[in-house]
């Protein structure tokens, strides 16, 4: 059951979003209506550029923390700052990490991560995306899975306003495990001016993952009745989250205001699990180097 607490402990650690529409470059405008809310946003902006850097900063502030759509029953709000690198040849890294208000430590973990991303085929509408995390816990809590090797691919539509990603991620550390998502998006475009723009861009994401299951049961040893645990390795579905943004950009800084439900599902000897909501808000901005 360790094992099982720290993945969603970990798998909570994975939701960052940005976003951005920088000034003065057509080509960037023009990349705005595909890349809102996409979790390597920076990576495709550099695949489609020549010779570019950039950095790109943002803090994200959640109303309420669930890890993987599940209360804790802590009443906390969390915040997860982070600042990425990216070349226009495809390399990207970042440096991320989450501030709970009610834990202690209040900065839990911090995560390295450095990849390439590349999109693909005639009118660029296919990506794919390989990244290597490191994971800095500030305790022992979370640390049987303390890197990820992950490998995405994703599809959209040519006018940019439907995709949906696949995503694996191999853990490993003291214990090793592996999990499954994907994102799938709708894109509305509420107002769009030469240098700022409003979106509504609802998601719908879904994590599948392994756990290892500590179970009981009773058995008759020469007349006498002992508890007898054995651990099984179960994969199975562990959230489904809808994502309700309103994104609003002007020159180099990006604003987000969303609301998020989620939908988790019993796993092991989990039961009565409710449905949880939160709301997020989240500033960024884009440097050009």
């Amino acid at each position: 059951m360790k094992k099982y607490i720290a993945l969603l402990f970990w798998l909570s650690s994975l939701t960052f979003a940005y976003s951005q529409e920088p000034t003065k470059e057509k080509k960037l405008d023009d990349l705005i209506d595909e890349l809102f809310m996409e979790d390597d946003v920076i990576n495709d902006l550099m695949a489609s550029l020549k010779n570019s850097q950039f950095l790109y900063v943002s803090t994200t502030f959640n109303s309420d923390t669930y890890f993987s759509g599940r209360d804790i029953d802590i009443d906390q709000y969390n915040i997860t700052p982070q600042i990425s690198y990216a070349h226009s040849n495809g390399i990207f890294a970042s440096l991320s990490g989450i501030y709970y208000s009610e834990f202690e430590p209040k900065w839990d973990v911090t995560i390295a991560t450095v990849g390439l991303g590349k999109n693909i085929g005639k009118n660029k509408l296919f990506r794919y995306a390989v990244s290597y995390s490191k994971y800095f816990y500030a305790n022992d809590l979370n640390n049987i899975y303390s890197n990820t090797l992950n490998l995405g691919f994703g599809v959209r539509n040519k006018k940019r306003t439907v995709g949906t990603q696949l995503s694996g991620s191999y853990l490993f550390g003291e214990e090793q495990s592996f999990e499954l998502a994907s994102r799938s998006f709708v894109d509305f475009n509420l107002l769009k001016t030469k240098k700022t723009s409003l979106k509504f861009k609802p998601q719908l994401n879904i994590t599948a993952g392994k756990q290892t299951i500590e179970l009981a049961r009773i058995v008759n040893q020469n007349g006498q009745l002992t508890t007898e645990y054995t651990e099984s390795d179960v994969f199975d579905l562990i959230n489904t989250q809808i994502n309700l943004p309103l994104l609003y950009s002007t020159n180099s800084f990006d604003f987000e205001a969303g609301y998020n439900i989620n939908f988790p599902n019993a796993v092991g000897d989990e039961s009565n699990l409710k449905n949880t909501g939160f709301f997020n808000i989240s500033i960024g901005y884009l440097i050009s180097l």
